[in-house]
């Protein structure tokens, strides 16, 4: 179970990379963003469910996996940057634009940390404390690539 919850944790163990861990964990996330957005078009309740069921799977493993390295939101977690990107594509079409405009903005919002991302990164415990300020930052970058995009192409 401990290879397990590291495996998911890391994203494949690219959360052991030396450097820009979070970069490349949200990397992980653009085949699942490209395969996981057609959902909504089944069922937007499903498609917001299985997001919710993500984020609250993410908070989990990434408890768990602080626990097995001994280090609070450990760079080697980046399960994260994986739901919080994730955030940042919802309801937008899977196209090479919204991808790339989407990780741009997420990656400087997950640093900037705007309120209550910050927040939640310095107060909240446990692996709720280390997925949610990344959602906050993704769903942040959601509405800011939404009104670039409509900026870029009015």
């Amino acid at each position: 179970m401990r290879r397990l919850i590291l495996l998911i944790a890391s994203g494949g163990y690219v959360g052991y990379i030396p450097f820009a861990s979070g970069t490349f964990g949200t990397l992980v996330a653009f085949p699942i963003f490209w395969l996981y957005e057609p959902w909504r078009y089944t069922s937007v309740s499903l498609y917001l469910i299985a997001y919710v069921l993500m984020v609250a799977g993410a908070c989990w493993v990434a408890g768990r996996a602080e626990t097995l390295t001994q280090e609070h939101d450990s760079h080697k977690i980046v399960i994260d940057e994986i739901v919080g990107y994730l955030g940042a594509t919802l309801f937008l079409a899977p196209t090479w634009e919204h991808t790339l405009r989407a990780f741009f903005i997420f990656r400087a919002l997950d640093v900037l940390k705007p309120f209550p991302a910050g927040w939640i990164d310095k107060h909240m415990p446990g692996g709720a404390g280390v997925v949610l300020d990344d959602v906050v930052s993704g769903l942040y970058s959601n509405v800011i690539t939404r009104l670039l995009a409509a900026w870029l192409f009015t």
